[in-house]
């Protein structure tokens, strides 16, 4: 399954770069055909291993083995790690730069059946106890293939993936779709907008998946000129703080497509649009599903998935049935709302209500309305606590002009909103927290509501 669409496409000398190493689609398979060697069939298999080729290569490795890749966030202290050891009696990691030389005689490829588990990844939420997230070999081979269709990806496309491997969008646009198609990946240990600019430039790179932060920081770098990414086809730009005012930005700013795409660890990229699409559709929605794939809105606004990509559940049985409907649907925890050309917009997280005074204000909606003002380039709404009214509305804000909050209230005014939306406090930063995933780091920003000296 896996194995096998990985290495039965053309070869060529550059499927990965990385600093200065490049690697050749011959020794990616030469180097997991070895660090094989040592694991079997059906073994969870835990990597805790930077953006780098090695982590590319535990990922193969494991599936030609037939065994299960248990990806580990590379910035975890630990708490992730001895989460998923005690799920799965685990008691060390895997290195393939333990088998980077040498004279090792793999087995045979490990035959392997649709419904095997394929990945365990664990969600990467700012709080609660991560989650394990199961999928099966027939469900990864599925998006891969729906993917490169969908945009239009051929051995001519180059990826530039600064984020983690272990998190569903490193595994799909660093690992999986280059090895499909042959396809060179140039990875980045660490962001820099400089040297990503320059990566750019120099590979001739077509394409970048991410959330907004990774693409603000290319506009507002000093050295920024479109000519620099004129190499890029297309951008596929996720998460909660996507606003057309981005959208329309990056797209004028880069000169190419910038869709939205919605997806998750337990659903990958379940709405996307097509690159010949509305453009306007690309900035105002997150796109829509494509069959075999299904999404519906239930009556309180969640959005639900079900399709050949969903997970079959987590390693909790519990966390497994509360997630899954009576009919088999994947319960999202995201809310939204479905127009009648069944595209779908993404407008906030059923966790991510603020209730002021009795009245549900959606963070996702202020926030948007925040970051179209041309001052703001992100935007984090929380709900702050107030003995009178239950919370308050609370915003960090990253502006690059003046915007203070009697700007911030004639602005919410001019765009029609509710007064009850409208931020009571803002709180100017210069750089917003994130996670691994590249997510705003909305505990941290919490923490930093309860406790200003932090």
């Amino acid at each position: 399954m896996i194995h096998e669409m990985l290495t039965v496409v053309p070869r060529r000398d550059d499927l990965i770069v990385a600093g200065d190493r490049r690697l050749s689609s011959d020794e990616v398979i030469d180097w997991a055909d070895r660090a094989s060697a040592d694991l079997h069939p059906g073994q969870p298999t835990a990597f805790q291993l930077p953006t780098s080729p090695e982590g590319v290569i535990a990922y193969r490795a494991c599936w030609r083995a037939g065994a299960v890749p248990v990806p580990l966030l590379y910035a975890d202290s630990g708490r992730q790690r001895d989460h998923a050891f005690a799920l799965l009696g685990l008691n060390q990691l895997f290195d393939p730069a333990d088998h980077a030389a040498g004279d090792a005689s793999p087995n045979p490829p490990a035959p392997t059946r649709p419904d095997d588990r394929a990945l365990i990844m664990f969600t990467s939420g700012s709080s609660g106890v991560p989650k394990g997230v199961v999928h099966t070999q027939a469900a990864i081979c599925y998006k891969v293939r729906q993917y490169i269709q969908v945009s239009g990806l051929t051995a001519a496309d180059t990826v530039l993936f600064p984020a983690s491997l272990a998190h569903v969008a490193g595994l799909l646009h660093s690992v999986l779709i280059p090895g499909a198609i042959s396809m060179k990946t140039v990875l980045m240990a660490r962001w820099d907008p400089g040297e990503a600019l320059r990566l750019i430039e120099q590979e001739r790179v077509t394409y970048m998946i991410g959330p907004p932060t990774f693409f603000n920081d290319l506009m507002d770098y000093p050295d920024f000129s479109p000519s620099r990414t004129a190499s890029f086809r297309f951008l596929s730009i996720g998460g909660s703080s996507v606003t057309p005012a981005f959208v329309h930005r990056a797209r004028d700013a880069f000169g190419c497509i910038v869709k939205r795409a919605y997806g998750s660890t337990e659903a990958p990229t379940v709405t996307t649009c097509t690159n010949g699409d509305d453009p306007e559709r690309m900035a105002n929605t997150d796109g829509r599903s494509f069959a075999p794939t299904q999404i519906r809105v239930d009556e309180h606004g969640e959005i639900q998935v079900f399709g050949p990509e969903v997970t079959v559940g987590y390693l909790d049985p519990a966390h497994t049935a509360a997630a899954f409907t009576e009919d088999g649907w994947f319960r999202t925890g995201d809310l939204g709302r479905i127009d009648a050309d069944g595209y779908l917009t993404v407008i906030g997280r059923l966790g991510q209500k603020i209730i002021r005074g009795g009245e549900n204000i959606d963070a996702i909606e202020a926030e948007a309305i925040l970051e179209s003002h041309p001052a703001v380039s992100q935007a984090v709404v929380l709900g702050e606590p107030d003995d009178r009214l239950g919370e308050r509305v609370a915003a960090f804000v990253v502006a690059d002009g003046p915007f203070d909050l009697d700007e911030c209230r004639r602005w919410f005014a001019e765009a029609g909103a509710a007064r009850f939306m409208t931020p009571e406090r803002l709180i100017a930063i210069a750089e917003m927290p994130t996670m691994p995933s590249g997510k705003p780091d909305r505990a941290d920003l919490a923490e930093k509501l309860r406790d200003p000296t932090r």
